[in-house]
């Protein structure tokens, strides 16, 4: 079996424009992407890395993004993020998807590889971690049950809530939730940027924390931070993710 991670990106956005491409270190030019990239590296149950790119001339940066860090990319339908997350799977010969969206730079990875691995040895469609704060969690799809969304399901599930058809026919797939500790069950907390009220608090984050591209995330440093710096954590906590959160 093998698990690809396939970032959709682009550079659009009603809110914050190009939020992959916002830096998380101003001074040392690392942006969430680069952040995001650099710390799936760390985790060898990931197979390999490429990035779903718009095919809008605006997100031609994305290409040499990939080119730095030598993975693969595929382009395709602006609006169609859920064609080119299958795209993307198809060109690496991906069994299954290990999806993030990219303005999510503090992924908790801590339970990755039993995830996984109970994921594979039950022939699961979807594996998700619930309750986390919103950006944290991540999900792992059986590339034939994205192919099943997109042929089943209409425009607004295959826009870039990729897995709503999933979500809203559970009777037609087989789901596994993995819990993580209870610690990290956090809603009071949002670890995504989709706002410039979440891109101040998670610069504070790294820079609070001394993060690094090179040194792997301790996920419980990020909640320790956060709860001894509720003026922080109050700036974006209040902002509601909608649709995005499902899951939860």
């Amino acid at each position: 079996m093998k698990l690809s991670a396939v970032l959709a990106c682009r550079n659009q956005s009603s809110r914050l424009y190009a939020k992959p491409l916002q830096n998380l270190d101003v001074k040392n030019g690392v942006t969430i992407l680069d952040y995001m990239i650099r710390q799936m590296k760390f985790h060898s149950c990931i197979d390999d890395i490429v990035l779903a790119i718009s095919e809008q001339e605006e997100n031609r940066i994305y290409q040499q993004i990939a080119k730095k860090y030598g993975i693969s990319y595929v382009l395709g339908d602006d609006r169609d993020v859920l064609a080119r997350l299958i795209k993307g799977a198809e060109l690496l010969g991906a069994d299954n998807i290990f999806r993030i969206t990219t303005e999510c730079p503090f992924t908790y990875y801590d339970n990755l590889e039993k995830v996984y691995e109970y994921h594979c040895k039950n022939d699961t469609d979807f594996s998700v971690v619930p309750r986390l704060p919103d950006g944290a969690g991540y999900e792992i799809i059986k590339l034939e049950a994205f192919k099943k969304s997109w042929d089943l399901g209409s425009q607004k599930h295959r826009n870039e809530f990729c897995s709503l058809f999933i979500y809203e026919n559970q009777d037609k797939f087989k789901i596994i939730k993995q819990d993580a500790p209870q610690e990290f069950e956090r809603l009071d907390m949002r670890l995504t940027v989709d706002w410039p009220e979440d891109l101040i608090v998670m610069r504070e984050i790294y820079a609070g924390l001394n993060l690094s591209p090179s040194k792997p995330l301790e996920f419980k440093r990020v909640i320790e931070f956060l709860d001894k710096n509720p003026k922080i954590n109050s700036i974006n906590n209040w902002i509601s993710s909608g649709v995005g959160r499902a899951w939860y």
